[in-house]
């Protein structure tokens, strides 16, 4: 079984500390995240991380599951759809500023890989197509592309700078260039057609990426425990 740490992460910028379980001992850092308003441990728990153990356990990777903040944020029906997304951009902010410069000092390396399933891969795909110069991976399993529905018809500046199927459109496709991005549904995922969009949109672009689309599984944890272990081996062999 592969080594598993818990740790606190103070950030001044969110003004608390985000909790981080560490899974590995050494290798490729590959940060993660849950799924909608799910716990830091919750790809441990639904052995989404266990699914690549053999690549833990060889020093290949090593897992950094990150808190994440929907619930004071994105998903905050309680507060101005302005406020949901200012909260929001402070946690990415923290990511940006905060986090993986520690994962670069940590790790010795420039760029960081980003993994998420469902709203997971929200964020790891907002985060990597916002900052690509510091990410080189993505996998984006079952991932959303835009955050408009939570924004109940608010529109502002931080709403679109956190819509990759709207900004990625609008940008430059060299700063993609070196980034290896995969995106992966099912042809029963609730996410099929957001990730369809997203790799048509990357195809126009001439942006390289991988576009998997597997048969007869749904919106879940068996899928990304069936495909994750294929990307990783794709590229961390």
């Amino acid at each position: 079984m592969p080594k598993t740490e818990h740790t606190d992460f103070y950030s001044h910028i969110l003004g608390t500390s985000m909790k981080v379980e560490v899974t590995g001992h050494y290798g490729y850092p590959i940060i993660m995240f849950p799924t909608s308003r799910g716990s830091y441990t919750q790809n441990h728990d639904f052995k989404l991380n266990d699914c690549i153990s053999w690549f833990i356990d060889q020093g290949k990777v090593k897992l950094y599951n990150v808190q994440t903040i929907d619930s004071w944020s994105l998903y905050d029906k309680g507060i101005h759809p302005e406020d949901r997304i200012r909260n929001y951009e402070l946690w990415v902010q923290f990511m940006r500023r905060e986090f993986v410069p520690y994962i670069q000092q940590l790790h010795q390396t420039h760029r960081v890989a980003l993994a998420g399933a469902s709203f997971g891969g929200y964020h790891a795909a907002n985060f990597a197509f916002r900052f690509p110069d510091l990410v080189s991976h993505l996998f984006c399993l079952s991932g959303a592309f835009t955050i408009r529905d939570f924004m109940d018809g608010y529109c502002g500046e931080l709403v679109y700078f956190n819509s990759p199927r709207e900004f990625v459109a609008n940008d430059e496709s060299w700063k993609y260039k070196h980034m290896h991005i995969v995106l992966s549904t099912s042809d029963q995922d609730i996410c099929l057609e957001q990730t369809r969009e997203m790799a048509g949109i990357l195809t126009q672009k001439g942006i390289d990426h991988w576009y998997d689309e597997q048969k007869w599984i749904n919106h879940d944890w068996p899928l990304w425990r069936m495909v994750f272990p294929m990307f990783i081996g794709r590229f961390f062999s």
